[in-house]
């Protein structure tokens, strides 16, 4: 039996999500957009809840696509306030929509955001040796910082909690525990 990190417990969804893609770097616009808005959502509630409704999410928000979401209305936030299948938080709604715009401006001036938020660890996953889930930090000075900037950029929902989740799971930091299988596997990817 595979030793995995703790707040996977035993639940399926959770467990898979673990062992597939929590802390694999991500590159794709597409998909960092996609865990902003998902990290955002997830305030105040247990990531399995997110899980749960991520297909929902990627159905109501055309597949994270931001130059779409980038242009919904008035009617299509009222849309996503009535679909069940997403986190139905009116400030979280309107955050993931002003964040692809935030998004676009950031494409534009660096040429992605992968290029942006890979800058904070130049490139490079920071690679971390907690060896128990109570070693890892909410946040760090790092995610302090990410988080400022994203909000002067105009994002909201970017707090350093949430970024540092986001760092965690897009791969910028890997905080699998030591005794977790992922750990090693996950260090292997880094350049």
């Amino acid at each position: 039996m595979k030793t995995r990190c703790q707040w996977c417990g035993d639940t399926a969804l959770y467990r898979d999500y673990h062992d597939k893609e929590w802390g694999v770097p991500v590159d794709d616009d597409r998909l960092l957009f996609e865990f902003l808005v998902l990290e955002g959502a997830q305030a105040g509630l247990s990531w399995l809840t997110i899980l749960k409704k991520r297909e929902g999410y990627r159905k109501a928000f055309d597949n994270f696509d931001c130059q779409r979401v980038a242009t919904y209305s008035e009617r299509d936030a009222e849309r996503l306030r009535n679909d069940d299948a997403i986190v139905r938080n009116r400030l979280k709604i309107e955050s993931a929509i002003k964040n692809a715009r935030a998004v676009i401006q950031i494409q534009q001036q660096y040429g992605s955001l992968s290029s942006f938020l890979w800058d904070y660890v130049d490139g490079v996953p920071l690679q971390n040796n907690w060896k128990q889930m109570a070693d890892l930090p909410a946040h760090t000075k790092l995610s302090d910082t990410l988080s400022k900037d994203l909000k002067k950029r105009g994002f909201s929902f970017v707090g350093s909690t949430i970024c540092y989740a986001f760092m965690q799971a897009v791969g910028m930091v890997n905080d699998h525990t030591t005794d977790c299988f992922r750990h090693q596997e996950i260090r292997a990817l880094a350049p």
